[in-house]
């Protein structure tokens, strides 16, 4: 079961920092996660008693970071699986972002959390993301995560 000991166990994000709770779907090219995090008095991205509309890009990335995770056996390389070092991937830009609420913390369901992956290649993944409450989108955009920054030829 991909639940939250699963998914914290394969992103970096750990503790109260580990957002989502489980993954309800994935193939390769997208990933479905819900999360009651939103509520947690204690969620690290709380501000002044408000989480913030904008923590559901955080909420977004981490999917993609599971999505990695899930891919990873998949996509790993004869070198990777000899060193035993798999890929990181860092959110480097995000675009088209619309904002349809202002907080994430007064929705009373679980948050579903859908990234789908649009294109890209073993350096750079661009993604399309929405965070959603019983249908109603609350945020949507694109993001780009380039994977291994250190290794990206220049």
């Amino acid at each position: 079961m991909l639940n939250r000991t699963w998914i914290s166990g394969h992103i970096p994000h750990q503790g109260q920092m580990c957002l989502l709770d489980e993954v309800v779907t994935w193939s390769p090219q997208k990933i479905v996660c819900k999360a009651i995090s939103h509520h947690r008095h204690d969620n690290p991205l709380r501000a002044d008693g408000q989480l913030s509309i904008c923590a559901g890009i955080e909420y977004a990335a981490q999917a993609m970071a599971v999505h990695g995770a899930l891919l990873a056996p998949l996509e790993t390389t004869v070198e990777q699986a000899v060193k035993n070092t798999p890929k990181q991937g860092y959110l480097t830009s995000v675009r088209s972002v619309q904002l349809h609420a202002t907080r994430l913390d007064n929705w009373p369901q679980a948050l579903v959390i859908q990234a789908d992956r649009l294109n890209g290649d073993e350096h750079l993944i661009l993604y399309q993301f929405s965070v959603q409450h019983d249908g109603v989108c609350l945020i949507h955009g694109r993001a780009s995560v380039v994977m291994d920054a250190q290794r990206v030829p220049t």
